[in-house]
This record gives structure tokens, sequence and C-alpha cells, in this order.
């Protein structure tokens, strides 16, 4: 898949003259890398926003500052809190010749036996994994097939994933991705079933209880 392609411009604006460039439609942004002093840019916010919208944090991006192309990956988007408008981005440039490290999006796909025979639920305990390779090996995302979970309790683990050639998984291997389990609505009922249960055996103890302390009165009367 080809490179994004973004233009920029050198960016001199500080402090409060930043603000005035994002009301005039632009997006304060940074560049930055091994062995270059990092670069202040200014990028059309529409642009943009409408390239960047979904794409993966390993996605790699050409970013052409006033005519010089450096290849990038995003660390970091920062969004306003109430619109969730782009408000800054990280731009780390990257080497096609030497690994990197990046968090990719988990995506399940396919339908468990166990969720469609069995009225389980799918529970997934990770969306992102971290994975190192060269750039250009990065994939956008990374697709679990779910179809082998057949019974309660059938989880896929981060071991279980399988990954395309040259991408090496950084972390926990015993991780969980998702988890097939039993329906909310069974447990509910299992526990209203047992408290009934609770409550019917309390009751007769409390109706003795009262009328031993009713004959027990009555004597010390006599």
């Amino acid at each position: 898949m080809d490179n994004i392609q973004i233009k920029a411009e050198r960016r001199d604006l500080v402090g409060k003259q930043v603000k005035i460039a994002r009301r005039e439609g632009k997006i304060p942004a940074i560049i930055y890398g091994q062995g270059m002093e990092p670069l202040p840019i200014s990028l059309d916010f529409r642009t943009t926003s409408r390239e960047l919208h979904g794409q993966s944090q390993s996605r790699l991006i050409d970013v052409d500052v006033e005519g010089k192309k450096y290849t990038t990956l995003i660390r970091e988007r920062q969004h306003d809190v109430i619109k969730g408008t782009l408000m800054h981005i990280d731009f780390m440039v990257v080497s096609l010749t030497e690994k990197v490290s990046s968090n990719v999006s988990i995506v399940l796909e396919g339908e468990a036996p166990a969720v469609k025979e069995l009225n389980g639920i799918l529970v997934s305990g990770l969306e992102l994994i971290e994975v190192e390779a060269l750039p250009q090996d990065l994939p956008e995302r990374i697709v679990v097939d779910v179809s082998g979970l057949d019974e309660f309790g059938s989880a896929i683990h981060v071991r279980d994933i399988q990954l395309p050639p040259g991408v090496e998984i950084l972390g926990n291997l015993d991780e969980m991705v998702c988890v097939v389990t039993t329906p909310a609505v069974e447990e509910e009922e299992e526990v209203v079933e047992e408290i009934e249960e609770l409550e019917l055996e309390a009751e007769p103890e409390v109706i003795v209880k009262g009328k031993a302390e009713d004959e027990e009165e009555g004597e010390e009367e006599a």
C-alpha cells in the first residue's frame, strides 16, 4: 500500500499565535527523529483531517515540508476534548532499513459457534498489540478469526495470533485477546434462584423462633 502524502510548511508560531493559526484552519505539528533537530510544522486542517481519518499508527506517512520529504509514523495525536478535532500531531521520522515498534489494532473476524449456537457472549480483552518490524512491513491491523471458539471458556491469546513474515510481537504472549463467556441472563437467573431458596429456608426458622418466644412468655406469666 502506498504511503499517505501530506504537504506542510515550517512553523515559527508559538504560544497564543498557535491558537490564531488554528482558527485560520491550520494544525500545528512537529517532526522529530534520530540525528535531527525537532522541526515545527503547520498542516492544512481539512486536508490533514481527511487524509488521516481512521488511519492506524502503523501507516507510513510522507510529509513534504516545502519540497523536502520525510517518511514518518504518527506517534501522538491530540484532539479537542469536546469537539474531537485534531489539535496537534507528532511525526517520527523512520528509516526503511531499521525496525521500529508500533501499536496495531486487533480486529475480530468471523462468528464463534459458542455465540451463535449456545448464546454465549464474545468478550474482547485486547484492542491493540505492540509489534516490531521494518516500517514498510508493519501491518495496519491484525485480523483474528474467532470461528474456532465453540464452547464457553474458549479463548484466543496473543501467542495464537498469526503474523505476517518479518513482524514480531512485543509483550506478554499469554495475554488474552478474546473469550466466550456464558450469557449474563443465565447468571442473573441463578442468583435470583439462590436468593429465593435462602429466603424459603430462612422463613420457617423465623416462625418457629417467634412461636417459641411466645410460649416462653406465656410460661413466665403463668
